[in-house]
């Protein structure tokens, strides 16, 4: 079994949850163009697979996560969240991880 150590300080951008519903109860996600203010910045993981995702392991704070929420890390890069897990282990909280994977979004063009 491999441990995965921090190998970034990650930044946790959450939309709002739920997604309001329109007239025929399908959810709308938020203006994507709209970046709320960050959850919080803790240590983590972020490695990219050979499938091209990426592969985040959270701090448990960052708790709830959903698809379409982002991360950035220290150097300005960021990802958007598209499946995100929460990873306890019962009377063994030192161990508990929010597991993602994600996709790496382009760097923006000044």
């Amino acid at each position: 079994m491999a441990v995965v150590l921090p190998n970034a300080l990650l930044t946790v951008y959450v939309l709002p949850h739920p997604w309001e519903r329109d007239a025929n109860g399908v959810p709308v996600p938020p203006n994507p163009n709209s970046r709320p203010a960050p959850r919080g910045t803790w240590p983590g993981a972020i490695t990219e697979q050979t499938d091209g995702t990426w592969s985040a392991r959270l701090d448990p704070r960052a708790w709830p996560v959903r698809a379409g929420d982002t991360l950035s890390d220290e150097t300005g890069r960021t990802w958007t969240i598209t499946t995100a897990r929460n990873h306890q282990v019962p009377g063994c909280p030192g161990v508990d991880y929010v597991q993602a994977a994600a996709t790496l979004n382009p760097p923006e063009v000044p």
